[in-house]
């Protein structure tokens, strides 16, 4: 469970950086006030921009900060599935070369297969996804080695998908150099496939790694790359390539919001949120469960969350209210905006309705909730409120915040 607090492991990582917390406020740019109320739990959460500046003046990934990243509920993150896991990403060095597939292999089958897999991830079900992703990497890789033109092309994408699918687990459980392996092993896959989408979908979930890394510039500039060689290429054109596009400039987004660029930032979001009204209009291509999140309803999303990292949580209430989510929005993003409306409340001293939102949350996604640090830092910020509102302690008492 993730049971982790700001506080103290802001001090400890202070300490082991022998720096002063004026030391550390110069550094990062976060006031000695702020720095002072996490480490004495007068505060047990931070908006996203002062959790990058803290971590980058302590020189130390933001996942090092917030602690256990919200990963599989085995509570064991280097366990006998993360390792077989790790060993398909990066099979040993001269090994035996795949064999080509047996008569009863299907590349449909696989390429199913792959996108059940990340429908599961977008689920939160961490455990199942670990669990198929060793034989479906292996699986993809045999299929590679057999025919050739269309055929090994989509072999070749059915195995970029798969690894970039490896690289999301690896940042779940924390393993950002790993997942930066897988990655990098995807756009090389992604080179010999026959999507053109298939590079900047990845690239994208690189810039996602750089964020968790905290090299935000290097998140902005790959996005806003990948995003301008999808438009000058003519993918905007199609469905497909227009989410993809608008995927990249989301996430180039939140890199500027969280570089404290709001209005970089409110810009790029202002673009996308125009485009976005362009997908249901254009030719629908292939399996939306594969293919980057980028609609209305996922830019409103995102807008909620800015506006909660901006500090104008009225505004995330506003953006917030009556939202109707279509059907192509994955459970997570659906989970993230309860999150970020669960934090607006809190910060604005709506002790209830903050609380009424996390209720809702675990009822919609309990293992999500009960292994992310922001849902738990939230409940732990009203924990230590005078007065707890109705329905508080069964919320503390199930991620393990009540004394």
């Amino acid at each position: 469970m993730a049971n982790n607090d700001l506080g103290q492991t802001l001090r400890r990582l202070r300490r082991l950086a022998t720096l002063t917390q004026e030391e550390l406020a110069g550094r990062s740019g976060v006031s000695v006030d702020v720095i002072r109320q996490l480490e004495q739990r007068r505060k047990h959460s931070a908006r996203l921009p002062t959790l990058h500046a803290l971590a980058n003046g302590l020189g130390v990934e933001l996942t090092t900060l917030l602690g256990d990243p919200p990963a599989v509920s085995t509570g064991e993150n280097d366990g006998p599935r993360f390792v077989a896991v790790r060993r398909a990403i990066m099979p040993a060095l001269w090994g035996p070369e795949p064999e080509p597939p047996s008569p009863a292999f299907s590349l449909d089958v696989l390429r199913e297969q792959i996108a059940d897999g990340w429908t599961r991830y977008h689920a939160a079900e961490f455990d199942a996804v670990m669990k198929a992703l060793p034989d479906l990497i292996s699986d993809a890789r045999t299929a590679t080695v057999s025919g050739s033109g269309s055929d090994q092309g989509a072999s070749f994408s059915a195995l970029g998908k798969v690894l970039q699918l490896a690289g999301h687990v690896a940042v779940r459980m924390g393993k950002t150099d790993l997942a930066l392996v897988s990655l990098e092993r995807a756009i090389d896959a992604a080179a010999c496939s026959s999507d053109p989408l298939l590079r900047p979908m990845i690239v994208n979930s690189v810039a996602w790694t750089y964020q968790r890394q905290g090299r935000l510039e290097d998140a902005l500039n790959i996005a806003l790359h990948a995003a301008d060689d999808a438009k000058h290429g003519g993918h905007t054109d199609t469905a497909d390539g227009l989410k993809v596009w608008g995927a990249l400039r989301m996430s180039a987004a939140t890199s500027a919001a969280r570089s404290n660029d709001y209005q970089r930032a409110a810009e790029l979001m202002e673009n996308a949120e125009q485009e976005a009204a362009r997908v249901a209009k254009l030719p629908q291509g292939s399996d939306s469960r594969m293919v980057s999140v980028f609609s209305p309803s996922s830019v409103r999303i995102e807008r909620v969350r800015l506006a909660v990292q901006y500090g104008h949580p009225e505004d995330a209430l506003s953006l917030a209210k009556g939202m109707r989510l279509g059907k192509d929005v994955p459970p997570s993003w659906r989970t993230w905006l309860l999150l970020d409306v669960a934090r607006a409340h809190t910060d604005l001293g709506d002790a209830a309705g903050a609380v009424r939102t996390l209720e809702s949350l675990r009822r919609a996604a309990p293992t999500w909730m009960q292994h992310h640090t922001l849902a738990v830092a939230i409940v732990r910020d009203l924990w230590a409120l005078p007065n707890h509102p109705p329905g508080l302690r069964p919320l503390a008492e199930f991620l393990g915040v009540a004394e």
